[in-house]
């Protein structure tokens, strides 16, 4: 039950960072302020969730919410096997929050990919860069408002008649 008592001290010791917690599919989720994660995120280390297992994001565009983005930390204790997820919030405004690479060294590649595909500064990162588009593309694909098809204007993407075509009938 370390989860338990965690989440407590978490609640305790950051009254204002803390946005709530939730359950869905029998996992905690707690839900913070992004400019605050990094501090939370530590704090949940120190007590024993050592293990970051994914760093991912969320576009709540149509859902409402806190912000319009939430980053998503899936953290394990290996010791208990309990785990947490944790979701920080971002503005869309000034979508950034404060890297956590110096805690767990594999949030180099993820906060990566989240930086290429939905445009989230993670401030200190040590080399954000894109990893799965040019350098010189345009905008962040994962976002919800990006043109389902590309941007035809660049010529991306070529339009493709998905029309059935009808064969001549045979004489």
């Amino acid at each position: 039950m370390l989860l338990e008592q965690t989440l407590a001290q978490i609640k305790e010791k950051f009254p204002d960072p803390v946005l709530e917690t939730t359950e869905f599919a029998g996992e905690q989720i707690l839900h913070v302020k992004g400019q605050d994660i990094l501090i939370v995120l530590a704090t949940l280390k120190a007590n024993g969730f050592n293990f970051l297992a994914d760093l991912t994001a969320i576009d709540n565009l149509t859902l409402g919410g806190y912000e319009r983005f939430a980053v998503s930390y899936h953290l394990l204790c290996h010791k208990t096997a309990e785990r947490l997820t944790v979701k920080a919030y971002v503005p869309e405004e000034k979508p950034s929050l404060p890297s956590v690479e110096s805690l767990w060294k594999t949030a180099d590649w993820q906060e990566r990919e989240v930086f290429d595909l939905f445009g989230i500064i993670f401030e200190g990162h040590p080399n954000l860069i894109r990893i799965m588009n040019p350098d010189d593309y345009e905008g962040h694909p994962l976002k919800k408002d990006y043109p389902r098809l590309g941007r035809k204007e660049r010529g991306d993407f070529p339009v493709i008649d998905r029309g059935i075509q009808k064969q001549k009938p045979s004489k």
